[in-house]
């Protein structure tokens, strides 16, 4: 045990300058090109619905459960005032999530703990988890585990620290995306019931204020997220 809590609090071998562009590139495919897209983005809504059960859970609310859906939407339920900060807290916290976890990963990879990246997505999918309430979420979030799991345990040093560079350029690349998306699906009229709708009912700020600090603050955690491991190199 001691032997595995001195791997992952130690350090690792940085990437290198070409190493961290190319970690970069693998990321921007994964988020541009439409084939990657429509897989990689379940890790965007495992980000996004467990940040939504995260900010329920540190606002006093109770949490009933998680959903995620094979067309990548995904449904969290929590019991509480059905207004006041609480209720907005929640609700803020999804298309925020995914940036502020690549926030979190790039600070530790600037550090040089790629290792204790990838142990500590273990542990939030592992967490997550016991949370979830069909069996495409236990599915898709078993697999994100177990893939995370088996780079941390059996690759070898480099590998697992190319895993952790672009599981964090990910994170960061693919957050604004959704954001993007939710405007166009709000110009169309079909979501009403979107993070920004509801948060537009319960402040009275209009919808477009909260998708453009949204986007906001996606577009912030990549640039210093992004500085933060271009420095690493």
């Amino acid at each position: 045990m001691s032997s595995i809590w001195a791997d992952v609090s130690g350090t690792q071998q940085p990437l290198g300058d070409r190493g961290v562009v190319l970690t970069a590139a693998v990321a921007v495919l994964l988020v541009a090109v439409p084939a990657g897209w429509g897989i990689s983005r379940h890790v965007v809504t495992i980000a996004h619905e467990g940040a939504h059960g995260v900010a329920a859970l540190l606002t006093g609310r109770s949490l009933q459960g998680i959903r995620l859906h094979s067309d990548t939407s995904g449904l969290t339920v929590s019991r509480g005032r059905p207004s006041g900060p609480g209720m907005v807290a929640t609700a803020f916290a999804g298309y925020i999530g995914p940036a502020l976890l690549g926030l979190g990963a790039a600070y530790l990879l600037g550090r040089q703990h790629a290792l204790a990246v990838l142990w500590l997505a273990v542990l939030l999918l592992a967490l997550l988890l016991l949370q979830i309430r069909n069996f495409f979420g236990l599915y898709v979030v078993a697999l994100a585990g177990v893939a995370v799991a088996a780079v941390s345990w059996w690759g070898t040093g480099q590998v697992q620290t190319v895993a952790a560079y672009v599981g964090t350029w990910f994170l960061l690349v693919a957050a604004p995306r959704p954001v993007l998306e939710l405007q166009q699906l709000r110009r169309r009229g079909r979501a009403r019931t979107s993070d920004a709708d509801v948060l537009a009912r319960l402040t009275r700020v209009p919808g477009l204020v909260w998708v453009a600090v949204f986007l906001a603050a996606t577009l912030g955690c990549l640039v210093v997220g992004g500085r933060w491991l271009w420095l690493a190199a």
